[in-house]
């Protein structure tokens, strides 16, 4: 693989008003030499047209019934070209600009993984991140139960932004098809005895009426999913 070529995965579902915008910021701001794969997950509100129209995606892959985020960035791992892997939401909560900052400490230091948090060196949550409290308060708590049962120290441990030295993402076998993947990698990062390095990023949340999908139900799922590969399943 080409060294510090870094490979980025976008899973999308019905965004239609961001996946264009998404796609055109992470060609013009991420200036490492970048391999593009666009993963729709069977979107059904006109993403799929868009994404056929966009020019210069290195790989498009589009599924067949829509099977989660998870599984979205599964089906990109055959195609992994770059020495370094890195995860971004087709949305524009998070600024593929970020990922700059993240890379570079990554080949600098010479880090194996990398967390880009939305909440380290930030005194308080605003209104221009989580949007509500109940979200505020569920990453947060989240969080503490993630670092209780992985012996970790992590701030944001269900942040979109991971990046990973390939050799590392490979490991991890990946089974989780759902929002599920984010606990599954941070467990198994933990058992691999693994440290997770993170970095400060922006960050700009949206309600569910401007297409927010996380719900109640997937902070349910991350817990489940911590204690199942922690002490149920080996990988």
């Amino acid at each position: 693989m080409p060294k510090n070529k870094v490979t980025i995965i976008i899973p999308v579902f019905n965004e239609k008003n961001y996946i264009d915008k998404i796609i055109k910021k992470v060609k013009s701001n991420v200036y490492f030499n970048k391999q593009i794969i666009v993963v729709d997950d069977c979107s059904t509100d006109g993403t799929r047209k868009i994404i056929k129209k966009i020019k210069n995606i290195d790989k498009i892959i589009f599924h067949k019934r829509n099977l989660g985020k998870g599984a979205a960035i599964k089906s990109a791992i055959p195609y992994i070209k770059g020495s370094i892997v890195a995860i971004q939401d087709a949305d524009l909560e998070y600024n593929p600009a970020d990922l700059n900052k993240l890379i570079k400490i990554m080949i600098s230091n010479n880090s194996r993984v990398i967390y880009g948090s939305r909440v380290l060196n930030k005194k308080r949550y605003n209104s221009d991140m989580f949007i509500s409290n109940f979200t505020t308060f569920g990453n947060h708590v989240l969080t503490i139960v993630s670092n209780f049962l992985n012996n970790q120290k992590l701030t944001d441990a269900h942040t979109c932004y991971k990046v990973f030295k390939s050799d590392i993402f490979m490991k991890l076998n990946l089974q989780e098809n759902d929002y599920a993947f984010c606990p599954e990698v941070t467990t198994k990062i933990s058992l691999l005895n693994e440290s997770i390095k993170e970095v400060p990023i922006s960050y700009k949340g949206r309600t569910v009426v401007e297409g927010k999908k996380i719900q109640f139900y997937d902070a349910i799922r991350a817990l489940i999913t911590i204690l199942k590969y922690k002490y149920f399943v080996k990988f």
